[in-house]
């Protein structure tokens, strides 16, 4: 027998050896099986299933097929979907040491955003130094100081809105940014095109379409993809992460470099950043605590920008789309404020329960960043029978909890503030806003939502005190017609339209 001939009992091993590897898929160690999902392709796994651009759609989908987890492989990464919110609060609140720790996203150091707290390792050092920050800064006690912030910067977004509606998205995210620096930086934008605002524009609309862990594992599987000439049409995400990297290092220290400008002149407000400075323990790594400081203020400058900018668009389209609502809104914030020039204040709250059900009801109808951030687990773990494995992509599909219907009642696909007002009456003890899958569960949970929710209700509810908020008209008088589009991305927003802000009082509208 010559060399190059195997014999019987080798290919009975290889065959076995073959056989176990297929069996350690379907099961961990513990010889449990893995949650179900469909089955996959060699090599690809179901990558050829999954609608790239939007995989919450998919997920579920595939919810009606596998139920509330669900087990897929993509390029030889291990995913578990998460598609209701009693199994995700079980696994990231109930279970939170194996589940708050990131994945490796290839992405992100190559797009420069490797400093993001949301991304940092649970048990990295510079994580529990960002929380730190965040915690002091914005916590639920500390978010009722920005107020004055808030309300300060209404008004401007008011007029702008009344003279310019036709740049009303820009209008929207000048007053979101204006918001996130002041308490953050202490910075006031004053300019319509501040070219701070427009660098961190620029890097979230990029890092939308690259940061997906779908995106992340075909980097991973495909590396060369990064190494691609820029000239070639392929290459299309190193030229991205290039200028990412550019922007990224802009809105990392330009801002930060102001503030330390002002301390030195005397002149710096109260923010976030100029807090920490101050508190820097100087028997500490002064360069490490301040690289953390800008690190945390970044993030909370990105991440706040894109998902309060893409809340407040969608609730102007939903206004329009359900006029009825707007309207039963609007008659509710006139028996509080009258119809004189007053606008409605924060201490106005409590007595306006249908505003506070539209932000409920924006929040569920189109979440703003429908598959979360993903969660990897640290160790191996078992779930109602089923094994998860250590290491693997942990998605909360907020997309599917939005459609529970067993929650949320029928005719989920349409606006219905009405829904969370008689859960309200069913549960007395209704959970507040902050505390929505939207902005995250356990120890990952969004440290800015308090401070997110009030910037929203404060806009929401004095836009509608202000204007009729309607379609607008073409040449000939017609309505031009709105539809519920949206694009695609780690956050997603809506797809451009046009709208009138008619105003409901001349004496309000004169007051701006």
């Amino acid at each position: 027998m010559n060399g190059l001939t195997n014999p019987p009992g080798t290919w009975i091993l290889v065959g076995c050896v073959l056989v176990s590897l297929v069996i350690s898929r379907c099961k961990g160690t513990t010889g449990l099986p893995l949650p179900p999902g469909p089955k996959p392709l060699p090599l690809m796994g179901n990558l050829l299933q999954l609608n790239i651009t939007r995989p919450w759609l998919t997920y579920t989908q595939w919810r009606k097929k596998y139920g509330d987890l669900i087990y897929f492989r993509l390029l030889g990464l291990d995913f578990i979907v998460v598609n209701s919110e009693k199994v995700a609060r079980a696994l990231m609140d109930q279970r939170s040491a194996i589940y708050s720790d990131r994945p490796f996203i290839a992405t992100k150091k190559l797009f420069g955003v490797d400093f993001s707290t949301v991304m940092l390792p649970y048990h990295d050092s510079d994580w529990k130094l960002h929380r730190k920050m965040f915690h002091h800064a914005l916590r639920v006690e500390s978010a009722s100081r920005y107020h004055d912030i808030h309300t300060k910067r209404i008004r401007p977004l008011l007029k702008d809105l009344l003279y310019d509606p036709s740049h009303f998205e820009v209008h929207i995210q000048r007053y979101i940014a204006s918001n996130v620096m002041a308490f953050t930086y202490g910075y006031d934008v004053a300019l319509p095109n501040d070219p701070i605002v427009a660098t961190v524009k620029e890097l979230v609309d990029i890092l939308a379409k690259a940061l997906s862990p779908e995106r992340s594992a075909i980097l991973s599987a495909f590396p060369i993809l990064t190494r691609l000439p820029a000239w070639l049409p392929a290459a299309g995400s190193r030229r991205d992460a290039a200028r990412a990297r550019a922007l990224a290092g802009h809105v990392l220290n330009v801002p930060l470099d102001l503030v330390k400008k002002n301390i030195a002149a005397g002149m710096a407000t109260h923010s976030m950043v100029s807090d920490c400075l101050a508190q820097i323990d100087e028997k500490d790594d002064q360069q490490k605590q301040e690289t953390a400081i800008k690190a945390a203020a970044a993030t909370a400058f990105i991440a706040g920008f894109e998902s309060s900018s893409s809340t407040l668009h969608t609730f102007i389209l939903a206004m329009i789309l359900y006029p009825d609502v707007q309207a039963k809104a609007q008659a509710e914030i006139d028996s509080v404020i009258g119809t004189t020039s007053r606008l409605p204040e924060f201490e106005d709250r409590p007595l306006l329960p249908y505003v506070d059900a539209i932000l409920r009801e924006l929040l569920r109808w189109i979440p703003v960043v429908p598959l979360g951030i993903p969660h990897a687990t640290s160790k191996d773990d078992v779930y109602d029978g089923r094994f998860i494995p250590k290491g693997a992509f942990v998605i909360n599909n907020v997309w599917a909890m939005s459609r529970d219907e067993s929650k949320h009642g029928a005719d989920i696909e349409e606006f219905r503030p009405e829904r969370h007002l008689l859960a309200s009456d069913r549960n007395l003890s209704l959970r507040p806003i902050s505390a929505d899958p939207i902005f995250g569960l356990g120890r990952r949970i969004c440290p800015g939502r308090f401070t997110a929710e009030a910037l929203i209700w404060i806009a929401i509810v004095n836009i509608l005190a202000t204007f009729r908020i309607v379609k607008s008209k073409d040449d000939l008088g017609g309505e031009i017609d709105v539809k519920r589009e949206f694009t695609a991305g780690v956050a997603v927003h809506p797809v451009h339209f046009s709208c009138s802000f008619v105003s409901r009082s001349d004496e309000r509208a004169s007051a701006l």
